[in-house]
């Protein structure tokens, strides 16, 4: 499944001075921001702007990882962020080299403009700081693994390219070729499957909570789910031996990348279990593939699930993702953006938005009009006979039904309307208004088959649709004499899905004879 390649659902976004204070506590863009201050007023460094062997000791130090055997790792990412962000400017001699002995001075480090910023520049420019580092740590990370596939330091000449053999690539043809780019959309398509299980989640995405819960409101994806999504065709009911060696083959690329990325505060990760990448590989038998993560991550107990790696997008990663979305022109809409637009375009997309940020999406166009108003521009938008007409009316009467007594003029207004008055009298009775005319039978099933459409179109849980139709059937004597004569243009496409929901054989077979009759009744005049 590729993420990229379809609308996006809604996402709830933190304000910019809440999102800024994320990045300022995620630990690259500190431990970077620390480094930059350290350098006042200069320190040395190499031809390649790294930190020079004693300086990157004193870094190290200045960090507090002295004690860390990864210290001087941690402090080398730190300072290539630096550097990538502008937080340190390098200045090196004119007739340095790439060749020169790395351990050599080739220049100095100092605090950059960038570090202005963080210090006393508005949220927006603060995050812009953060999304450069982010640019230039993806990149790395796409091209991270080079060195196990293609030969440690000693197979490199002093400029790090690659000894004769490799080709242009650095593959010296023992084992596969890594392809950066081809890493790096493999990358791009795991932030996107995040990003959409994201937006999804029913409860509401941690950009809808405050800023001090770290982003508690979204539960992590399984690491063995999100690699699946990236392998496993959507076509594909059980997947095979290969697809699922594809699915732990994923999520060990997946492992190595979000292991890089957590320090940007792009994601909350809890890696793999060592432990239990051992016990796979002691465990595993020559010819036979290896048990799948994506088809344990069903069958695990949690605490089980999560040793194969959890994953989830912080509120600054949804950001970070989103913008990122937005470059390669896929749309990814943020809740509040229809605020201000027509009903028309209102109910266009909240058909297709899950509930919670339908609900929330609805109640702040509600904000900015009068009820009356409002109700007199969502029912004018709901009219209609087109595929989409049913989904946007129940969609029109969800929305409605938010609204108090201030809008029963409008809605009495549509009381004779053939597609709005079962809607009207639904709202006016659920509100104990009086004097509101009882619908005759035509429109009552006139109604019926609007709204079963409308789930249909709207509802992919086949077992809740097969309730909603044993239910109807069981309620109305001769029901399908009656729907079938139904003037609705989806009486028969809704009667064909009521012959394949119902679970009685008789009463299904009554149903596709009913739908037979709807087709072949005479058109309307």
């Amino acid at each position: 499944m590729a993420a990229d390649s379809r609308d996006m659902p809604p996402v709830r976004l933190l304000p910019d001075a809440e999102l800024a204070r994320l990045a300022l506590a995620a630990p690259l863009l500190d431990h970077a921001a620390r480094l930059a201050r350290w350098t006042a007023p200069k320190v040395g460094v190499n031809a390649t702007a790294e930190l020079v062997e004693d300086e990157l000791a004193r870094a190290t130090a200045a960090l507090g990882f002295g004690d860390d055997p990864e210290g001087a790792a941690r402090t080398a990412e730190a300072w290539a962020f630096a550097v990538d962000t502008g937080l340190v400017e390098v200045e090196l001699d004119e007739d340095t080299t790439r060749a020169e002995d790395l351990d050599a001075p080739a220049g100095t480090a100092s605090p950059g403009k960038a570090l202005g910023l963080l210090d006393g520049g508005d949220p927006r420019e603060v995050i812009e700081v953060w999304r450069t580092g982010l640019e230039s740590v993806l990149t790395e990370t796409a091209s991270a693994g080079l060195a196990d596939l293609f030969g440690d330091a000693d197979d490199q000449d002093a400029t790090g390219a690659a000894i004769d053999g490799a080709d242009e690539d650095g593959w010296d043809g023992d084992g596969p070729a890594w392809d950066p780019r081809e890493e790096a959309a493999f990358l791009e398509g795991a932030l996107g499957n995040l990003y959409l299980l994201t937006a999804l989640e029913e409860a509401g995405p941690a950009q809808g909570a405050s800023a001090e819960d770290g982003g508690e409101g979204v539960k992590p994806v399984p690491l063995p789910v999100l690699a699946a999504s990236m392998v496993v065709p959507d076509d594909m009911d059980v997947p095979t031996d290969a697809v699922l060696e594809e699915v732990s083959e994923a999520m060990m690329r997946l492992d190595d990348h979000f292991r890089l990325l957590a320090p940007t505060g792009l994601v909350d990760y809890q890696p793999v279990d060592d432990a239990l990448i051992a016990e796979e590989a002691a465990a595993e038998v020559p010819g036979e593939s290896p048990e799948a993560p994506a088809d344990l991550a069903t069958e695990l107990a949690a605490d089980e699930v999560s040793r194969y790696g959890m994953v989830r997008l912080t509120p600054l990663g949804v950001l970070g993702v989103r913008e990122r979305l937005l470059e390669h022109g896929v749309p990814a809409p943020v809740v509040g953006d229809l605020a201000g637009a027509s009903a028309d375009r209102l109910l266009d997309a909240l058909v297709s938005y899950p509930q919670a940020a339908a609900y929330e999406e609805g109640g702040r166009w509600l904000e900015r009009r009068s009820p009356v108003d409002a109700a007199r521009e969502l029912l004018a938008a709901a009219r209609g006979d087109g595929p989409d007409a049913p989904a946007r009316r129940l969609t029109c009467q969800q929305t409605l039904g938010r609204l108090g007594p201030e809008a029963e003029p409008a809605l009495r207004e549509v009381l004779d309307d053939r597609e709005l008055g079962g809607l009207a009298r639904v709202w006016l009775v659920e509100r104990g208004a009086t004097d509101v005319p009882a619908p005759d039978e035509a429109m009552v099933f006139w109604l019926t088959v609007d709204t079963l459409a409308a789930q249909l179109a709207m509802d992919d849980d086949p077992e809740l649709l097969g309730e909603l139709v044993r239910d109807l059937v069981a309620r109305h004597d001769g029901f399908f004499d009656a729907v079938w004569r139904v003037d609705h243009p989806a009486t028969a496409e809704v009667l064909d899905a009521m012959g394949r929901l119902h679970p009685d054989k008789r009463t299904a077979k009554e149903a596709r004879k009913a739908a037979f009759k709807a087709r072949s009744k005479a058109p309307r005049g």
